[in-house]
């Protein structure tokens, strides 16, 4: 074989070779492409577009961004999205319109990485919600999240309520989102609206669609008369819930927190 022939020889087996590589190169990033998963998959998220926190009894109960002390009348019975762009400005520089909600998890509702294994912080570019504030009570009392309740007049008031204005599918994202409540002293408990199969180590209890049931599960926190104890409330996306996908990108949440505070339950009914 002449050097001509065998250089032509090799020159389209080398053609073919390099189109067998990029041939096998696209069939992998269809593969890619075309595969579900529980994380967002491109740079696009969700925000929160609403946020209060509410006491739904009577005198006994208060909350507040600062620590007053004993002082009961400097707390006041609901936590608005004013008072809570006046905490992110002070410590972050931010309002809740700057909170971009990315894709995290965690293990123990404090410690949170992305899909990567990278540490998030709270209220950074795109990563998870979190702000503290002090609850106080005119007497001993055990404090639990309530779809129910009542405002000082002694009228009915909507309870808890996690929800969204966006369309579906974008409305699943209510299905992934977590709450954690991280009082000093006591075990954290998550509230996971719309709770489904168990996806990360961290327990997780849901509110019933009816009459409340108080129990040890959405028991979240225990005070002490006059004592204020401060509570770190954090909202995030569960990168591991199978609704947490491209999907719900883009999707506005509203949350609408509803406490109540207990002196015990007896035979399973509440003591105030």
């Amino acid at each position: 074989m002449s050097l001509k022939a065998y250089v032509e020889k090799n020159r389209k087996r080398l053609k073919k070779r390099r189109k067998l590589i990029a041939f096998l190169s696209i069939i992998a990033v269809l593969g890619l492409s075309t595969a579900t998963y529980a994380w967002f998959t491109v740079n696009t998220f969700a925000g929160v577009q609403d946020f209060e926190l509410q006491i739904s009894t009577g005198y006994d109960l208060r909350v507040s961004m600062d620590n007053h002390g004993s002082d009961i009348d400097k707390y006041t019975h609901v936590i608005t999205n004013e008072m809570l762009n006046s905490y992110l400005r002070k410590n972050y520089n931010k309002t809740l319109e700057d909170i971009i909600l990315d894709p995290v998890t965690t293990n123990d509702g404090k410690n949170f990485t992305y899909q990567g294994g990278q540490k998030a912080e709270p209220n950074g570019e795109e990563s998870y919600f979190e702000f503290e504030c002090y609850f106080i009570a005119t007497k001993d009392m055990k404090v639990y999240l309530t779809t129910e309740g009542t405002d000082e007049e002694g009228k009915k008031i909507e309870g808890t309520k996690v929800s969204t204005e966006s369309p579906a599918p974008q409305s699943d994202i209510v299905k992934a989102i977590r709450l954690a409540f991280d009082g000093e002293g006591d075990a954290l408990k998550t509230y996971e609206p719309n709770k489904g199969a168990k996806v990360t180590a961290l327990t997780t209890f849901d509110l019933p669609s009816g009459a409340m049931d108080y129990n040890s599960s959405n028991n979240l926190f225990s005070l002490e008369k006059l004592k204020p104890k401060k509570v770190a409330v954090r909202l995030w996306m569960e990168g591991e819930d199978p609704e947490c996908d491209n999907d719900v990108q883009r999707a506005n949440l509203k949350i609408q927190l509803s406490f109540v505070g207990l002196r015990d339950i007896v035979n399973g009914n509440p003591v105030a």
